[in-house]
């Protein structure tokens, strides 16, 4: 009864299962080495809030369980976050603070990047946000194929059965 109890949720296991699968593919050399994103803990920082708020796009209004698994692949991100922090040798005293700022960076990305893709066919929002932010330590011009990666990322996202994506699965192109 206890186990029965205590057990996740579906949609907090299909979360966790969708932030494990949108690490792998910020952490794809490619990105790095082919595209010019910083292999910093900020650049890295932007190319996982990317991609989990790729698959955020993907969920949205897409109904309550939908809604359920996107809160807990938010969750799972914040939880990476934090996990990170500490082991970067942040004191318990300043995770707290930094925190607050990783989120207001994210929520700010977020906003960023549907108003960008709200604003397609126009690419210049999305490739402004990425010079901005992934790129804001790095060479300018490099953006043009980042934002390809990422509308392929996201028409690759749309054409995935929703079905398999609320159970956890996702699958990623390439760069």
């Amino acid at each position: 009864m206890l186990n029965r109890l205590f057990r996740p949720r579906p949609a907090q296991l299909a979360g966790r299962a969708l932030y494990a699968r949108s690490v792998a593919p910020a952490r794809e050399p490619a990105l790095y080495e082919r595209l010019g994103a910083p292999d910093t803990p900020e650049g890295r920082f932007e190319l996982y809030t990317l991609h989990v708020v790729l698959l955020l796009d993907r969920l949205q209004r897409q109904g309550d369980t939908a809604g359920e698994v996107s809160q807990a692949l938010f969750d799972a991100y914040v939880k990476s976050l934090d996990d990170a922090l500490r082991e970067m040798g942040v004191g318990d005293l300043s995770v707290g603070k930094k925190m607050r700022r990783l989120g207001e960076a994210f929520f700010g990305r977020a906003k960023s990047y549907l108003a960008a893709f709200a604003a397609l066919p126009d690419r210049a929002p999305l490739e402004a946000l990425l010079a901005r932010t992934v790129y804001a330590e790095a060479d300018p011009g490099r953006e043009g194929p980042l934002a390809d990666y990422v509308l392929t990322q996201r028409e690759a996202l749309a054409r995935q059965d929703l079905d398999r994506l609320l159970a956890g699965e996702v699958e990623w192109i390439k760069p």
